[in-house]
């Protein structure tokens, strides 16, 4: 295969000995108002996603992970929570959830919900009440209300932005302001307020009483500001790589880990091994693992790998950093590729590589190679559902399913894209991967809907990625994902140790994987020379063909899972 002899190096991640569920599990997230519309109206909701449960079954997932359903005004998807002990009409209603948590179970899927602490909607009734209690109250002392600067208050408290652009800032009647990091209809929580962290651990009861497994809890590094709120030169942007180190005031702050630790006891109050997985956008791999420590979060999204260039040393090291960060915690390290707030990684992968991501992609910006993208996407899963850890896919993706770069700006509903529409600082936004999923390529909506009414459109190249497009089909993203799931639980490996195979030529990383049934060795080639196979070795995962095959090569934007070790 190569001049130089291949060796395996030393172990970087020792076989696991945890027994819990999430340590080793595949996590599939749906967004509910694109997964499958029950009553209709062009929304998807609860009762359409108890009705499609079989697919993820058959996909061989562990759990599922469902975007907020609470009960929203829906300025951004339902991350603007008006009560969180209730579902919104729009989703159903709460037997409806409490069917849907009964019937995953029976298919042996945990159930993860989304909890968003961080702000709640402006119709929330505590922020309603603190308008009309006005300064000094203690309703205001909820969210943080400030006076303004300048001689007669009408500057924001700070310089702080907003992610979603704009300031992070609104000025009310009697004229003081109120923080939002992102949308202004999304007051920020005063977490220093005993009162906000006593709501919360009820909230949390409430649904882990319903028998949800856990929560996936939004933008978790955020809920404590800086004392005394002080001036930040830059945006306050959520992104980690992408935006180099971004750690201001309203982020990662130490108090954070109280809060963590408190729901940890929570949790533990129940059986079953409960989960909290922190969505924290946290750049420094050391003080990321801080909420994975062994009494606060149990997983923390691993957007290192998400962020990582489609480049063999670049993903190698990330691997390295992401085991030796999480490992010193007795954390698992989790793997994630795409999600509801970044263009699909079928779309990412075939867009310049190194090139910053961007957030949404319009049909004026330059366009991904669909090919190009979907071959690397399926290497690149391929490679992923190999490591020892917990991996989380997105919905659609084990169709291949493209972002939507072509949507008319007129569909659009992201605030991010109404918040810096026409200004320096647009964004496209991410409504392009929300899209209703694809389930039949000749049925109203493709399936999603029996009235074919859709809340966002789908693009044409949907229709020949459904789901009864590619089920049997060999060779098909489908059968790839059902396949490789297969594999990994098979053979152990989510549990399993790791060492990098060296000697391999530039552009090239593998890693051996030792599982229950053995050493599974996996090659991933992300430059352009073609590399002959030893005699003898045995191919039982090809991501171009979706499954075994007799390949003797590994190509070009290829990923093969082979029998044994190859040093």
């Amino acid at each position: 295969m190569t001049e130089n002899p291949l060796t395996t190096g030393p172990i970087v991640h020792s076989p696991s000995t945890g027994t819990e569920w999430w340590r080793h599990a595949v996590i599939y997230q749906i967004y509910p108002r694109s997964w499958a519309d029950g009553g209709g109206d062009g929304t998807g909701d609860l009762a359409g996603i108890t009705s499609r449960l079989e697919h993820l079954a058959a996909l061989g997932v562990d759990a599922v992970w469902v975007s907020p359903f609470y009960v929203s005004p829906m300025k951004d998807g339902g991350y603007d929570v008006a009560d969180y002990r209730d579902i919104d009409p729009l989703f159903g209603t709460l037997a409806d959830a409490d069917a849907f948590i009964a019937r995953a179970h029976e298919l042996g899927l945990r159930v993860i919900v989304d909890l968003v602490p961080n702000h709640s909607s402006d119709q929330h009734e505590w922020f309603q009440a603190a308008l009309a209690a006005g300064p000094g109250s203690p309703e205001r002392e909820r969210y943080l209300f400030r006076e303004g600067s300048g001689p007669d208050g009408s500057q924001p408290p700070n310089d702080w932005g907003s992610v979603f652009g704009g300031e992070a800032w609104t000025r009310v009647d009697d004229g003081q302001w109120y923080l939002h990091l992102f949308d202004s209809s999304q007051p920020d929580f005063n977490w220093r307020n005993p009162e906000v962290r006593a709501y919360f651990e009820d909230v949390l009861r409430f649904w882990l009483d319903r028998g949800v497994d856990g929560f996936r809890v939004d933008v978790a590094h955020s809920l404590v500001k800086a004392e005394g709120l002080p001036d930040f030169a830059e945006v306050a942007t959520m992104a980690g790589a992408s935006t180099a180190s971004n750690q201001g005031p309203m982020w990662d702050q130490d108090e954070v880990h109280e809060v963590y630790r408190r729901w940890h006891e929570v949790l533990a109050e129940y059986d079953g091994d409960r989960v909290l997985c922190a969505e924290a956008w946290v750049p420094d791999p050391e003080r990321l693992a801080r909420y994975v420590r062994s009494d606060e979060m149990h997983q923390a999204f691993n957007f290192d790998f998400l962020e990582t260039p489609w480049r063999a040393d670049d993903l190698r090291a990330c691997i390295e950093r992401s085991y030796a960060t999480n490992d010193a915690v007795g954390a698992p390290t989790t793997w994630v590729l795409s999600n509801h707030d970044v263009v699909r990684h079928a779309s990412r992968l075939g867009l310049t590589v190194g090139e910053r991501r961007p957030n949404g992609i319009s049909a004026e910006d330059p366009q991904p190679d669909a090919e190009l993208g979907l071959r690397r996407a399926r290497a690149a899963t391929t490679m992923m559902l190999a490591l020892p850890g917990s991996s989380y896919l997105y919905y659609g993706e084990e169709l291949g399913l493209p972002e939507h770069t072509s949507m008319d700006p007129d569909a659009r509903q992201d605030p991010a894209w109404f918040r810096t529409r026409g200004t320096a600082e647009e964004q496209v936004g991410r409504d392009g991967c929300r899209v209703p999923m694809a389930w039949e390529g000749d049925a109203p909506a493709l399936g999603f809907s029996a009235t074919g009414e859709t809340w966002l459109p789908q693009p044409p190249v949907y229709a020949e990625l459904a789901v009864d497009r590619q089920e049997g089909v060999e060779g098909s993203t489908l059968e790839l994902y059902r396949t490789a799931l297969a594999e990994r639980s098979r053979r152990g490996t989510a549990a399993g140790g790791l060492s990098f195979v060296e000697g391999l030529p530039q552009g090239v990383f593998g890693v051996e994987v030792q599982g229950a049934e053995g050493v599974v060795t996996v090659l991933c080639n992300t430059g352009t020379t073609t590399l002959e196979l030893p005699e003898g070795a045995r191919v039982v995962l090809d991501s171009i063909a979706g499954g075994p095959s007799g390949a003797r090569t590994l190509e070009a934007d290829h990923t093969l899972w082979l029998e044994g070790s190859l040093a």
